[in-house]
């Protein structure tokens, strides 16, 4: 723990310049999550929406090639702006409040091929604002307020593919005519505007291009098409067209390829009869019953129709005289609607039909008529009112291949329902009102592999329910209130691959060794928001995953009641192929370090939202191959058990939400392979301490501290609440000579006073000294009364970096070899208590106090507070207190600014930390022998060597 001194502070002040940080590189960006890894700037995407941005963001990296800066409240953009993105491919500033483009503001886009510039306040553009976009394939100005087009801005556009235009104030066709005739542009959107008319004269003479062309929503009065410049239109969209329009294509064969037509909302038949040889998907939403049956019957004679949508129409019911000249119909969808009613011949016309969407109606049973469609292999049943499925409803439909029921109040199934549907590979009966499976899938659904029956009331799982159903590969039960699990009850299934059983009841009680056999080829199980409980058991007799060899993912997350409160050692037996398992949110204050054991392939751990403190590092031991660790609201306080688990692998660490106050350059330099690290949430400390993480999170190109912007304060309390990206950590470092110079000043300025002082106060100069004496007994006292109560044999006092040679070598040796009793300031600080006060109790609740001294140690605070209190208390009970060890040769002139030090020095000898090479078991020894003695005098202080004099 380190801050930056009171003292040197405000010595700072007297500085007459400091440096300003301006990040050039790295992965920090104000306001912006960067996607990738600048190592290898492979697809770099930059996430800067819904930030409340009123400006483009400096900084963002100049490999990035996706840039997202929607839903914020930018007004602008300047040529400035964008200018070092020349490997920008993909930009969206769409829902902004965008004014005015800049002149050149895309002027060094030249990779550009998708703009997105919808939802904006865009009144028109300026010549010269696409200049160098000759990349561009996709343009979005939808949702405007674009008035006019000046021809010339979209001449740049060579490579154009798509624009959209739609929702703006345009209303001249003519003022378009520059767009049609962008040399490789197929797909126009210029629907929801003011055209009153559009008319080919005013647009072009010359063949388009062009492939999809939509007018929705505009008051057209008139559509004349004269000559045949849509050779290659595929897709017409008038949906809308709120006037009352005049239709005239004076030639069927100007829109000969048109295959696809939207008619919504327009009812106009002759319209249809311009398409009479190549429509295949028509759509004619949103009229009156009595209206649409028209435009069934002229829709329907047209003999290439494959696609009909007949959607939210309030048709109530439909008879075989509406569909009856559909014959060559493939698709139809009457989804939305009001439909009741069906008659038995309704579909009987339709011998071809493979596709039939009825959700969303009336229905209170499936309709006799779709037995008639054999050929049938979709069938959509969904949100209606149908309560049972009897034998007869599917008997005829041997090619359906999926079947959606979910949505209805389904408590009947007969066992014979689904006898003959062979080739029905999709089953959904999600969201109805099951309470249990008997012999629903008995001898039947040989092909079916994807069954969903959430969303129920089924409170248990019998053997034989779903055994027959071998080539079930998905099959989901989530939602129901599950309890009981029958041993066995999967057996059957070998090639099922996913088991989703979250949301239910199922306790421990319910899962044995035998519950999931069978299952030998399952990769993914669901346990998570269940009753699963193990609080009174270390190990399980029978561990219920054994005989999932094959079991990829793992999810027991957030059980109900009370949590999990443990996982038992050997929970995860049998799991040798498992490579996620998530485990968070159980109220768990400790796992087994052996539980990991049986899973050396883990490759994403998820224990957040635990208590888990203290965290032992041996819990990663076997965890070598792990990308992903999330420990987020955990309450650690510290990494230490990072230090010594050598994830060397981790790519991927979120600690959010806990207690963190410093990161320090040791702990983060093990993981190699970091690319993002997630510390929102923690209480930082604005000083010193954290000068180095702050560099390194602006400027490192490996990994990135996400949302680093938002990191904030918690120390000291003047800084709470401030962002600690604004540290200015050049101002920790102090120049010694200025340092010493100052130094100096103030002593001969305090000589120069005392000296005043006590020329012409020297009564009370003597009065205030025996006040001290008096002050010191009484402090002496105290300590006595205080040293009573020992707990430790020593306080380590010791820099956090040098913190790894403290957890691998001093502790091991001191508490593991020679069974001393140490207080660690990261394990035994009474949390929420002032740190000052835990030193005091620290130092003085143990025997001795060992100061473990590098030059890092010299320039810390926390420890120049921790050696004064060991020095008060070597003064006030004159006894053999403190222990000082050297890990590195520290010359005299480099001692000279830390007085309190040398004196020390003088005065007390001190091991040294043997050189590498040399053997260290003599200094264990001496250190030993320190930490036995109890003299009370200086001569005793010499029985172990040290260097001198220093």
């Amino acid at each position: 723990m380190e801050v930056l001194p009171s003292f040197c502070t405000s010595l700072l002040l007297l500085l007459p310049y400091f440096v300003l940080l301006q990040p050039v590189n790295g992965f920090f960006v104000n306001n912006c999550h960067i996607i990738g890894s600048l190592k290898h700037p492979v697809n770099l995407i930059a996430s800067c929406n819904k930030r409340e941005l009123h400006a483009i963001p400096l900084h963002v990296p100049e490999q990035t090639e996706a840039l997202d800066l929607s839903n914020n409240r930018l007004q602008g953009i300047n040529n400035r702006d964008l200018i070092h993105l020349s490997k920008l491919r993909h930009l969206n500033v769409s829902h902004n409040q965008i004014l005015d483009i800049e002149v050149g503001a895309f002027r060094s886009l030249s990779a550009l091929q998708d703009l997105n510039l919808a939802s904006n306040n865009l009144t028109g553009i300026s010549e010269g604002s696409f200049e160098n976009l000759f990349n561009l394939t996709m343009l979005r100005l939808d949702e405007n307020q674009i008035t006019n087009i000046v021809a010339s801005v979209f001449t740049p556009l060579s490579s154009l593919v798509m624009l959209n235009l739609s929702g703006n104030h345009l209303s001249c066709i003519y003022e378009t005519q520059a767009l049609f005739h962008l040399p490789k542009l197929q797909e126009l959107h210029i629907g929801q505007n003011e055209f009153a008319s559009f008319q080919s004269s005013q647009i072009s003479n010359a063949p388009l291009k062009l492939k999809v062309l939509d007018l929705s929503q505009n008051p057209l009065q008139v559509f004349r098409i004269t000559e045949d410049i849509f050779p290659y239109l595929e897709s017409l969209s008038l949906a809308f067209s709120i006037g009352n329009m005049t239709w005239d294509v004076q030639d069927a064969n100007y829109l000969k390829n048109v295959s696809t037509l939207n008619l919504t909302g327009i009812p106009n038949t002759s319209v249809l009869q311009t398409f009479n040889t190549s429509l295949t998907n028509v759509r004619l939403n949103q009229f009156r019953e009595q209206t649409v049956e028209v435009l069934i019957k002229a829709s329907c004679q047209i003999s290439t129709l494959k696609t009909l949508h007949l959607q939210n129409n309030r048709m109530e019911s439909i008879s075989e005289e509406e569909l009856k000249y559909c014959t060559a119909l493939l698709t139809l969808d009457l989804s939305e609607n009001h439909l009741s009613n069906i008659t038995n011949l309704a579909f009987s016309a339709m011998r071809k039909l493979k596709s039939l969407n009825l959700s969303k109606n009336k229905l209170n049973s499936v309709p006799t008529a779709i037995g008639n469609l054999s050929s049938l292999g979709i069938l959509d049943l969904s949100y209606n009112s149908i309560d049972q499925l009897i034998c007869s409803d599917f008997k005829n439909l041997t090619l359906l291949h999926t079947l959606k029921i979910y949505r209805n109040p389904l408590t009947v199934i007969k066992s014979c329902t689904f006898q003959n549907l062979n080739n029905l590979k999709t089953l959904i009966i999600s969201s109805s009102r099951l309470n249990f499976i008997t012999t629903y899938f008995k001898g039947c659904l040989p092909k079916l592999e994807f069954l969903d029956l959430s969303q129920n009331k089924l409170n248990s799982i019998h053997k034989g329910n779903y055994g027959d159903l071998n080539s079930l590969t998905h099959l989901l039960l989530n939602d129901n209130q599950i309890i009981k699990i029958d041993q066995g009850a999967f057996e059957g299934l070998r090639n099922l691959k996913v088991l989703n059983l979250q949301s239910n009841k199922i306790t421990q009680g319910s899962l044995d060794i035998f519950v999931f056999s069978g299952l030998g080829n399952l990769k993914t199980l669901l346990l998570n928001r269940n009753y699963l409980s193990y609080s009174n058991q270390v190990e399980l007799s029978e561990p219920p995953f054994t005989n999932l060899k094959s079991l990829e993912t793992l999810e027991i997350h957030s059980q109900g009641h009370r949590g999990m409160i443990s996982i038992p050692s050997n929970l995860l037996k049998g799991l040798t192929s498992l490579q996620v398992f998530m485990a968070g949110n159980l109220n768990l204050n400790q796992i087994d370090p052996t539980t990991f054991s049986y899973c050396p392939r883990l490759r994403h751990l998820d224990l957040s939202r635990n208590e888990l403190t203290p965290v032992s590092p041996e819990l990663f031991t076997h965890l070598q191959r792990l990308e992903r660790l999330s420990m987020s609201s955990t309450g650690l306080q510290s990494l230490d058990f990072l230090v010594q688990a050598n994830l060397t692998e981790i790519r991927y660490l979120q600690i959010s939400k806990n207690a963190l106050v410093v990161l320090n350059e040791t702990m983060i330099t093990l993981f190699s392979n970091l690319m993002y690290i997630d510390l929102q949430g923690n209480t930082f400390s604005c000083d010193c301490s954290n000068a180095w993480f702050v560099d390194w999170a602006k400027t490192n190109n490996d990994t990135q501290v996400l949302n680093a912007d938002h990191l904030t304060c918690n120390y000291p309390s003047k800084l709470r609440g401030n962002k600690l990206m604004d540290l200015q950590y050049e101002s920790c470092i102090v120049d010694i000579g200025f340092f010493s110079f100052i130094s100096t000043s103030i002593l001969i300025i305090l000589i120069m006073l005392g000296s005043v002082l006590y020329h012409f106060l020297k009564w009370q100069v003597v009065y205030a000294y025996y006040r001290l004496l008096a002050l010191l007994y009484d402090s002496k006292q105290q300590r006595k009364e205080r040293s009573s109560d020992i707990r430790y044999d020593a306080f380590i006092s010791y820099n956090t970096n040098d913190e790894l040679w403290v957890m691998s070598k001093l502790l091991p040796q001191l508490e593991e070899e020679q069974g001393w009793r140490l207080c660690l300031h990261h394990r035994d600080f009474q949390p929420g208590k002032p740190i000052m006060e835990n030193i005091i109790d620290g130092i003085y609740s143990s025997r001795k106090t060992i100061c473990v001294i590098s030059r890092r140690y010299l320039e810390s605070e926390w420890c120049s507070r921790e050696i004064q209190v060991a020095s008060l208390r070597l003064f006030d009970e004159k006894n053999d207190v403190l222990i000082m060890v050297f890990l590195e040769n520290i010359p005299a002139h480099q001692l000279s600014p830390y007085y309190r030090m040398r004196k020390l020095i003088k005065k007390r000898t001190y091991l040294s930390w043997p050189k590498p090479g040399e053997d260290t078991r003599c200094f264990w020894q001496k250190l030993r022998v320190a930490l036995e003695t109890k003299g009370t005098s200086e001569e005793e202080n010499y029985i172990f060597s040290g260097l001198k004099g220093i």
